[in-house]
């Protein structure tokens, strides 16, 4: 079965040495990407991701395609954009916090995918979809193919999973950012917001109030994000707790620890799991990244993810 994710795979400079991106000298080049990076972790996990995306003939976009091949990450999904340029992105090394981003992908091949793009795909083997709030944000063409994509799949009566990973910096405003990913969030049958994220979308401030408000919008399950408390889990009509945080002896960096909770949560749904042993994966994937310095070189195989567990800590 096939696990579609729609997004933007960009190239990544992270910065070797601590300051100001104006300033630094040396970067050490990456691929980057929320969607991406969820490839990446299901893949490792031992299943098939199927990468949705467009991509440039330039250097950056032969990375790309050269990173999905090594992940084992199916490219039947990548569209060829020949001349066009593959957006990328500058990350600082932080002492302390999340680190300071720059974004270069205003008119990239991937911004410019359309719905027409959408409807030659072909979907045939796909078992679910996992959706971002960030390509959505990148373009108008691009909000406009997430929808095309979301609305094909549900006809499939296919599972989407939707991770609203806010990113303020691409939208025009917070109202438009808020009731569009929200419109977004209606369609998936699974929402996994931070808790910051959660309050900025719903209005409410606990976890059970932001599962409460999507559960109102017809989504069946709800995880919310706590960072080091664990995450907060909702089935609508079924279960619901709390999971706690798993211990992390060094947190290296924090980019990618969303994405890589995404991949277990969707992997776990994708095997049959509770929803809480899905949140409960997650949290451990996303304990096991923050660890690590890429934004997705972190990411477990399940050989490596059991280990973390029988050790009980990263």
């Amino acid at each position: 079965m096939r696990i579609i994710l729609l997004g933007e795979a960009m190239g990544l400079f992270m910065a070797e040495e601590p300051g100001a991106l104006s300033r630094v000298e040396r970067f050490r080049a990456s691929i980057a990407g929320a969607e991406y990076n969820v490839a990446v972790g299901l893949a490792r996990l031992g299943h098939e991701p199927a990468y949705c995306t467009r991509l440039g003939d330039d250097p950056m976009g032969l990375r790309v395609r050269e990173g999905l091949a090594e992940n084992r990450i199916d490219q039947s999904l990548c569209l060829e954009a020949p001349g066009e340029l593959t957006g990328f992105m500058l990350k600082s090394s932080a002492q302390e916090g999340d680190p300071d981003i720059a974004y270069y992908r205003k008119g990239s091949a991937a911004s410019r995918i359309a719905p027409h793009d959408i409807d030659r795909l072909d979907l045939y083997g796909c078992g679910r979809l996992h959706v971002t709030g960030v390509f959505p944000a990148v373009s108008g063409s691009a909000l406009a193919a997430a929808k095309r994509l979301i609305s094909r799949v549900r006809a499939l009566e296919l599972p989407i999973s939707f991770d609203p990973n806010l990113r303020p910096q691409l939208w025009a405003g917070e109202k438009e950012m808020v009731s569009t990913l929200n419109a977004l969030a209606g369609g998936a049958e699974t929402v996994l917001p931070g808790i910051s994220e959660g309050r900025i979308l719903t209005g409410r401030e606990d976890p059970a109030g932001v599962a409460d408000f999507y559960h109102k919008m017809g989504v069946k399950n709800v995880v919310v994000k706590l960072g080091a408390q664990g995450a907060y889990y909702s089935e609508s009509g079924g279960e619901s707790g709390q999971v706690p945080g798993f211990p992390v002896r060094q947190v290296v960096d924090t980019v990618g620890a969303g994405d890589g909770f995404a991949a277990g949560v969707v992997s776990a749904l994708a095997e049959g799991l509770s929803l809480r042993e899905a949140a409960l994966r997650g949290t451990v994937i996303g304990a096991i990244q923050v660890s690590h310095k890429s934004d997705n070189e972190g990411l477990p195989t399940k050989e490596r993810l059991e280990e973390v567990i029988r050790a009980g800590r990263v």
